[in-house]
Parts: structure tokens; sequence; C-alpha cells
């Protein structure tokens, strides 16, 4: 049974894993056996470090991910290092928080550019050389609480994380023929760069707290166990879908 979900001989790329959730993602793919490509905007000195202390093989790729031609960069990258791709973990993303009144349109762009235009096109570019390779793969998305909520303050965010979801379904439709596997993940409320507001908010940190019925924040390491199973093949009948990872958040 364990063999199902065992990594070896198979290549991930990880956009933004130079910590938090993107970092413990990474690891863990290497921890099953995969060989990773990461991908950032700063050198991720301590997931190198930490690759390099665990033994495992990871090449990085300095991109910008809102940038396009950062697609075809990565995947020549990425072949040039271990000779094809398995796996595609789009976890880089960013937030912007102001009220929808005074909400401008640079924050708009800024974040529908990273969060959801480059997940397709870098989703397009893996699968492309996955079907001229003539293998099977695995695309697993990271989306959000704010794909089934509304949220506040976080507009761009929200239609983002939304807008994953859905590209979600369609690529699985597209590709499942293909043998490509499309999924996603959706984050609860995570202790990462991007919640440092609302932990620091003590009233509104408790209020979130209080809501989780697992009682805490979430950590990286809580997502090990999803990102292996969706990039396995123990997951090889699931298509389409997105997998909550939120402490029992959406169950309250």
């Amino acid at each position: 049974m364990l063999d199902m979900f065992d990594l070896s001989n198979r290549v991930a790329i990880v956009t933004g894993c130079n910590a938090g959730l993107g970092q413990g993602m990474a690891l863990a793919l290497a921890r099953a056996g995969a060989d990773v490509v990461g991908v950032n905007r700063r050198m991720p000195t301590e997931t190198m470090a930490l690759m390099t202390a665990g033994g495992h093989r990871f090449h990085n790729v300095m991109a910008d991910m809102s940038k396009m031609e950062s697609v075809d960069k990565v995947m020549t990258e990425a072949i040039a290092a271990f000779g094809k791709v398995d796996i595609l973990v789009n976890n880089a993303g960013i937030i912007r928080r102001n009220d929808s009144i005074d909400f401008t349109e640079k924050d708009w762009d800024d974040v529908m550019d990273l969060n959801v235009k480059a997940v397709f096109f870098m989703s397009q570019g893996f699968a492309k050389q996955v079907m001229t390779q003539g293998t099977s793969g695995n695309i697993i998305n990271i989306a959000s609480m704010l794909s089934y909520q509304g949220g506040i303050r976080v507009p761009s965010y929200t239609a983002s994380k939304s807008g994953v979801m859905g590209v979600t379904r369609l690529l699985a439709n597209e590709w499942a023929p293909h043998g490509i596997n499309v999924n996603a993940i959706a984050p609860g409320y995570m202790a990462t760069d991007n919640t440092t507001a609302l932990r620091d908010d003590e009233v509104r940190s408790q209020e979130i707290v209080g809501r989780i019925p697992c009682g805490r924040w979430g950590k990286s390491d809580d997502m090990a166990g999803p990102i292996v199973f969706l990039a396995s093949d123990a997951s090889r009948y699931v298509n389409g879908y997105t997998i909550a990872v939120d402490g029992g958040w959406l169950a309250r």
C-alpha cells in the first residue's frame, strides 16, 4: 500500500517555496522521493539548506511567475536539471488588503496575474511537456477558504482563488484523457506571512481560532500528507477536486 505514495524517480516543480506552505510542501515531496525544482523570486536559502541536509536533490529557478515568459524558463531549466517533469504545484501567490470601495486597479491586477493567470499558463506549459513526454502527470493548485467564502477587504484575492477552483475543474475535464490529474488544496487559516496581519490582531485571531474545531492555526506540516497524496498514484482516480485542509473550518 505504501508504494502508492512513493514519489521516487519523479520530478516536482513547486512555485514559491522559499518559506511557509511552499517550503513545507516541497520538503514533503522530497521526503517522499521526488526531485524538486523550486521557483522563487528570492533565493530560497533556508529551503536549499533543508534539502541539502535531507540528502534531497533540489534545483532552484529564479523567476517571477507574474511574467508569462517565466513559464518557458522554468520548464527549460527543469528539463535541463532532471530530464523530465511529473508533478506541478502552483503555490506562488500574493494578497492585497483594502476596503473594496478604495481598492486599486494595480492591487487587482497584481493579485490576479500571479494567483490565477500564472496558474493557468504554468499548468499549460507543464501539460504540453507531459504530453510530449508521453507520460502521466499531476497538477496541484493552491486554492483557499476564499474559494468557498467571500471574505472581507480582499476582493482580488477572493476572485483569484475562486478562479483557481474553477480552472482546476476545467483543466481536469480537458486533460484527464491525457493522463494528467488536476486537483487543488484549499488551506485553512495557516500561520504564514500572508496571515501575519490577522494573527497580530489579537481579537481577530481569537475569533478565527474559536471557529476552528481543531482549535489552532494550521502549520506547513499539515499540508504534507495531502500534497503527497495528490502527487502520487494513490490519487489516480481523484480529479478536478479541491481538498480543504482547514482544521474543520468549513464544517463549523
